[in-house]
C-alpha cells in the first residue's frame, strides 16, 4: 500500500480530535484523522454518547477559527449563572446557596452546552466541507515510529502515512501515548458517574447548578427545551457501589431518588433519556509531548466533570498548539515547536488538575463536620465580590479580565 505525506496526523475522532481536525484543516494543513469506530450521530442510535459538553467563553474563538461554532450555535443553550447549593444538612434541602453570574465579569454568558452526540454530528459535517481533511472513521492507530524530521504511522487496515506532526486526541487510554512511552500518574477515588437528561416544570432559566450533599455533586445543566418542557443534563457522581445500584433502578424509584438528591432544585425530575456509567479519576502526562508527537485533551490530563474544566483544558491545548504551527508553519512538528507547547500548557494543566482533584475531594465529604466545614468554605469564599470575581475568571483561564467577551 503506498505511503501518504500529510502535515497533521490525528488519532481520535471523538469531540477533541473533530475539533482538532476542524481547526488545523481550517488553517490550511493537511489533515488525516482516523479513528477506530464510526462516530454516532443520531442520538436513539446505540452506542451514542448522551453525555454533554459545556464550552466555556475561552473555547468559542477556537470554535469560530475552526468553522464550527456557527453551526453549534443554533442547538447551544446559554449558561449565564453557575449556582454553588450545599445541601449537606440533616435533610436534604439547600442550607447555602451561592450564585457566579456572567453578568458581573462579562458581557455574554459564561458558556454554552451541547449534546455530544449533536456535536460529532455537526463536526463530521464540517470536516466535509474542508479539502485539507480526510476524516476515515473506522480507521485506527496502529504503530508509530519518529525520526527528527517525521513521523510515519501505520494504521490498523495496513496504511501508512508519513507526517510531521501526529496529534494524540485518543482518549485517557491512548495508544499514541503508550506508544511513545509517556508515563502517567493516575487517582482513582472509588467514584462514578451517571448521567442522564431530565425534563422539570421550574424553568432552568439557564442557570447551571452543583448539589453538594456527599459522594460528589450532582450537577443539573441547562439544555434546550425538550417537547415544550424546562430540560437539563444530568451528571451525578457518587461512590462506585452507590452508582451501579441507582443505574439500575427501575424508573419510578431512580426519578423519585434523584429528585430527593437535587434537593428539589426544579421540582419533580422526568428521565428523558437512558442512563450511563462512567468511571470519574483525574489523570495527567507527565510529558505532553514527544518526538514528532504532541498530546491533548484526555490522552494529556483527565479531571472529574467539575466546573467545566475537561474539554475547555482540551481546547485550550489545541489553541495553544495551533498558535505555535502557524507561527512555525515551515518548522511544523519539530523539537522547538513540541518543547514550547509542553512549556506552555504542562503547568497550567497540573494546576488545573490539582484544583479540581481539591474541589472533588470536598464534594465527597459524608459525615456532617466535613459537611459543615465545606458549607462554611462555600459561604465564605463565595460571598466576597472581588474574590468571586477571581474565582470566575480563573474558572474561565482568564489571564486579564473576561469584560472584553462580547456575543
Amino acid at each position: 500500500m503506498k505511503r501518504q505525506d500529510t502535515d497533521i496526523l490525528i488519532s481520535g475522532g471523538g469531540v477533541a480530535g473533530l475539533t482538532a481536525a476542524a481547526a488545523f484543516g481550517a488553517a490550511g494543513f493537511g489533515v488525516i484523522c482516523v479513528d477506530p469506530a464510526l462516530p454516532v450521530t443520531d442520538d436513539a442510535a446505540a452506542g451514542a454518547d448522551l453525555r454533554t459538553t459545556a464550552f466555556l467563553q475561552p473555547a468559542r474563538e477556537l470554535l469560530d477559527r475552526a468553522g464550527l461554532w456557527n453551526r453549534l450555535a443554533p442547538f447551544a443553550a446559554p449558561l449565564q449563572v453557575m449556582r454553588i447549593v450545599d445541601a449537606g444538612g440533616e435533610v436534604s434541602q439547600p442550607r447555602i446557596t451561592r450564585d457566579f453570574n456572567a453578568a458581573d465579569i462579562s458581557d455574554a454568558p459564561f458558556g454554552w452546552n451541547l449534546s455530544n452526540w449533536l456535536l460529532r454530528r455537526e463536526m463530521v459535517a464540517r470536516l466535509g466541507e474542508l479539502d485539507t481533511v480526510d476524516f476515515r472513521a473506522g480507521v485506527g492507530f496502529k504503530s508509530i515510529l519518529t525520526r527528527e524530521g517525521e513521523a510515519l504511522v501505520t494504521l490498523s487496515d495496513g496504511a501508512q502515512v508519513r507526517a510531521k506532526l501526529v496529534i494524540a486526541a485518543d482518549g485517557r487510554n491512548s495508544p499514541v501515548r503508550q506508544a511513545v512511552g509517556i508515563d502517567v500518574k493516575t487517582t482513582r477515588y472509588g467514584q462514578k458517574a451517571v448521567t442522564f437528561a431530565v425534563t422539570h416544570s421550574a424553568p432552568h432559566d439557564n442557570v447551571s447548578t452543583e448539589v453538594h450533599r456527599t459522594g460528589g455533586p450532582f450537577t443539573l445543566v441547562p439544555l434546550p427545551d425538550l417537547d415544550g418542557k424546562p430540560c437539563s443534563a444530568v451528571v451525578w457522581m457518587e461512590g462506585g457501589p452507590k452508582a451501579l445500584r441507582l443505574a439500575a433502578l427501575d424508573t419510578a424509584d431512580f426519578e423519585a431518588e434523584a429528585t430527593a438528591r437535587s434537593a428539589g432544585t426544579y421540582g419533580p425530575l422526568t428521565l428523558a433519556s437512558r442512563r450511563m456509567v462512567w468511571p470519574i479519576i483525574s489523570q495527567r502526562a507527565e510529558w505532553m509531548s514527544a518526538e514528532r508527537v504532541a498530546l491533548v485533551a484526555e490522552a494529556a490530563h483527565v479531571v472529574p466533570p467539575i466546573g467545566a474544566q475537561g474539554l475547555n483544558m482540551s481546547l485550550a491545548d489545541m489553541t495553544c498548539l495551533l498558535d505555535l504551527a502557524i507561527a512555525r508553519r515551515g518548522d511544523l512538528g519539530d523539537r522547538k515547536m513540541l518543547d514550547a507547547y509542553h512549556a506552555r500548557r504542562h503547568p497550567e494543566v497540573v494546576l488545573r488538575v490539582k484544583g479540581v482533584d481539591a474541589l472533588n475531594r470536598a464534594s465527597i465529604a459524608g459525615s456532617p463536620p466535613l459537611r459543615d466545614l465545606r458549607a462554611k468554605g462555600i459561604e465564605a469564599l463565595y460571598s466576597v465580590a472581588p474574590l468571586r470575581k477571581i474565582l470566575m475568571q480563573t474558572g474561565l483561564g482568564a489571564k486579564g479580565h473576561a469584560k472584553d467577551h462580547t456575543t
